[in-house]
């Protein structure tokens, strides 16, 4: 049969309950939604594949039909999607949801000269191949800048509505970064803010933050953005322990004001089942009091004071200056940001609101399949 790879004895080397339950048919799959019409449970015991032959895949293609044992169930099953799902095949080496270090590209400050993922506002908007380099950069870099986005009221939020949906939280659709008379948060001042991530006392932390420029005369005030995917593995190569350590230790976040309380406890550096880094929450200004045995406290603060020393080696720390009209849009799950200190009398307004990754990499996967059809 052209074009198919995978041979009978090959299609019936995975397990039995995973090909059954990969069936296409219209009995097993809706095929309006693609979704699955079967429970696990209804499996019945003792599947084993019985007959297999090839057969037309219903996508015109070559595949094998197979014939299940005891219930005399038939699944067609194209040669194409065998040969990309096998078990342990491409998609097993490459299994993941795009959220780890294995489907980032780490940086320090130096591997970005004269390429920091940018666009003008009018271009993001207007070109599609544009906009998938842009948000692109989100995924693979942690980060992407918009420059020229018109200085109005709330456009912040019709940034973030381009790929997504705004997260509100307590602070709102979006937040006002100036001088505040009576702050709740330090951002709220001119104080120095040292690299962090946002929002750690959430669970589900916002993934993504955006920060639009609407007004920048004052003396400092300048952005700094470090990867912490890169400062993570940088630590587990220099101290595999304490980079255990802090993924194993949860730490208790917290945020209170007059009108809400929040917490969550978690690790600094999270990592997934395979031990891939997958998320970093590190902010000195949110960690409440630990309660662990002395022991573990001990070795949790070593490993914290580790890590944190890295975070700021100059080297890994990418400093720009926002202007007018600049939008900076960021995985608030990878990128710690930070800020130098200004002058409280000086003019600085940001406007900035929350997001999420998945409404992102919805929009730029259905952006590549546009441009594969096109």
């Amino acid at each position: 049969m052209a074009g198919a790879t995978m041979s009978v004895p090959a299609i019936t080397r995975p397990p039995a309950p995973w090909l059954r339950d990969n069936c296409p048919c219209a009995e097993c799959r809706d095929p309006r939604t693609g979704q699955k019409l079967l429970q696990i449970t209804e499996l019945p015991a003792g599947l084993a594949v019985g007959a297999v032959r090839e057969a037309p895949a219903p996508d015109g293609g070559p595949g094998w039909e197979v014939e299940w044992r005891p219930d005399g169930h038939r699944s067609v099953y194209p040669a194409r999607w065998l040969d990309s799902h096998a078990p342990d095949g491409p998609a097993y080496r490459a299994a993941g949801d795009g959220r780890t270090e294995a489907d980032k590209e780490l940086w320090t400050a130096a591997d970005l000269a004269g390429r920091i993922p940018e666009a003008r506002w009018d271009a993001y908007i207007g070109s599609r191949e544009v906009r998938e380099q842009v948000l692109d950069g989100v995924v693979r870099l942690g980060f992407a800048l918009l420059r020229e986005v018109p200085c109005r009221d709330r456009m912040v939020l019709d940034v973030a509505r381009t790929f997504g949906f705004v997260r509100e939280t307590n602070y709102g659709e979006l937040f006002e970064v100036r001088v505040e008379a009576d702050p709740n948060n330090l951002a709220f001042t001119g104080a120095l803010i040292t690299p962090h991530t946002d929002n750690p006392y959430r669970d589900p932390v916002p993934t993504l933050q955006l920060l639009h420029c609407l007004h920048n005369e004052a003396r400092g005030g300048d952005s700094g953005l470090v990867d912490g995917f890169q400062a993570a593995a940088l630590l587990r190569e220099r101290d595999p322990e304490a980079f255990a350590v802090l993924t194993r230790v949860p730490v208790e976040f917290a945020f209170a004001d007059a009108r809400c309380e929040l917490r969550a406890h978690r690790p600094l550096i999270d990592v997934d089942p395979l031990g891939r880094i997958r998320e970093v929450r590190f902010n000195n200004r949110s960690i409440s009091t630990l309660h662990q045995p002395p022991a573990v406290l001990e070795e949790f603060y070593a490993a914290y004071r580790l890590f944190g020393e890295l975070l700021e080696r100059p080297e890994l720390r990418l400093d720009f200056r926002l202007a007018p009209g600049d939008c900076v849009v960021f995985d608030n799950t990878r990128l710690l940001h930070a800020r130098t200190a200004f002058a409280e009398s000086g003019g600085r307004h940001l406007q900035g609101t929350y997001a999420d990754l998945d409404g992102l990499l919805s929009t730029l996967a259905v952006l590549r399949r546009e441009g594969a059809s096109a």
